[in-house]
């Protein structure tokens, strides 16, 4: 409760502070340069998420061609973890100690987000837009340096959505989760389990867990097949073991209703392998726009495609991890706007704090970012896609996340 209050009583001061004031800098922050760190899974089980980090860097480096952010360029330092927990906890320690960067920002994933939290908290070094639906998140009393900014509602929100969603078609389902054996697993699972309430017990024919090195998630999807369930929910950040859940409930002809963590809605990492055919009727809660090969309206999206082909002219522009990175990447430019000529790691966080109706160019329509002091969720609604195996489409009026 102290930090939290801290946090506000800085919010207030510095919202206060006239536009004309002396410039206010922290570690890593000069007239000409704002010094960001990062760490991706660019090797490891996770790798093909690995294309955020570069999409982040090509749009900083377009900011920077344009002048960068009030005179001063971005200088991203990227370092591979591996989506390792261990490796994140010495790259951040570098990037902190070492290289004097100003805030961590766009870790990928729960564990290794987690695996730094506590020590990033302790030195007051914002940990901005981390990539994680947990709710873990949002708690600014306890964590107030750390902020997530996910794909979707947090992952008890997407459950319940999930939940409810099927319910109405079937309000008798049945169902079966796979979930990955991490704090980010477990909470979709309680999630599903809070959202079914008493029914929980009867609701849900079995849950079976697997660990991110698994190289297969065969036998587990066997096994719950076998349950014959109605629905099938699918929770995992690595694409592989989505792309192996769903191929494998295909090939046994398991007709059981799909639901597919929200991070894994990626034609190109997930549903290709998988099987365009195999993949069709699957469904996802987003809030990013689906990836349209050929918009005939959506000058965002037709911008993203354009900003992919000019950057990065090797990389699959389906690939929705690429999307996000240029997302989070927009909303750290609108956040460090909005600090002005005072960051300090304070200020920067304090700011992080105050997001009101802050529109970007790929959320879809009726979802802005919004926190305040005492709620770190940025996004809090999503709407249901459906792959009708070639794209997403959007199949849902928006739902409201709690």
């Amino acid at each position: 409760m102290k930090a939290a209050l801290v946090l506000a009583a800085a919010l207030a001061a510095c919202l206060s502070t006239p536009v004309s004031a002396q410039k206010s800098y922290g570690p890593g922050i000069s007239d000409t340069e704002i010094k960001i760190g990062n760490t991706m899974p660019y090797s490891g089980p996770a790798s093909p998420l690995g294309i955020t980090g570069r999409v982040i860097s090509a749009y900083f480096d377009e900011v920077n061609e344009k002048g960068g952010i009030n005179g001063r360029k971005l200088n991203l330092l990227s370092l591979d973890d591996a989506f390792s927990p261990p490796k994140t906890m010495e790259a951040a320690r570098r990037l902190v100690e070492g290289d004097g960067v100003a805030f961590i920002f766009a870790t990928m994933g729960t564990a290794p987000s987690s695996a730094i939290a506590k020590y990033l908290n302790s030195n007051k070094v914002p940990q901005l837009f981390l990539i994680s639906s947990a709710s873990k998140w949002n708690d600014p009393a306890n964590m107030p340096w750390s902020m997530a900014l996910p794909w979707a509602p947090n992952y008890t929100s997407e459950a319940a959505i999930d939940v409810a969603y099927a319910r109405a078609k079937n309000p008798n389902a049945r169902f079966a989760v796979l979930y990955q054996n991490d704090d980010a697993g477990k909470e979709y699972l309680r999630g599903v389990k809070e959202a079914l309430g008493a029914d929980a017990d009867k609701a849900i024919a079995m849950a079976s867990s697997f660990e991110v090195a698994d190289p297969t998630v065969d036998s587990q999807v066997l096994t719950l097949a076998n349950t014959k369930a109605d629905v099938f929910m699918i929770y995992s950040v690595t694409p592989r073991a989505c792309a192996q859940a769903i191929r494998k409930a295909h090939e046994v002809g398991w007709q059981a209703t799909r639901f597919l963590a929200s991070g894994c809605a990626n034609k190109a990492t997930v549903m290709v392998p998988a099987g365009l055919d195999a993949g069709k009727g699957v469904l996802s809660l987003g809030s990013l726009k689906p990836f349209v090969e050929a918009p005939k309206d959506d000058p965002a999206m037709t911008a993203y495609i354009d900003f992919m082909k000019k950057r990065l002219p090797n990389a699959d522009v389906n690939n929705v991890a690429g999307l996000y990175g240029y997302t989070v990447a927009e909303a750290l430019v609108v956040l460090l706007k909005q600090c002005k000529d005072n960051l300090t790691r304070e200020n920067i966080m304090a700011q992080a704090a105050n997001l009101k109706n802050v529109p970007l160019s790929l959320l879809m329509p009726g979802i802005t970012l919004n926190t305040t002091p005492q709620d770190f969720r940025p996004i809090k609604d999503g709407y249901m896609l459906q792959f009708n195996g070639n794209d997403w489409i959007v199949a849902s009026e928006l739902l409201r996340g709690t």
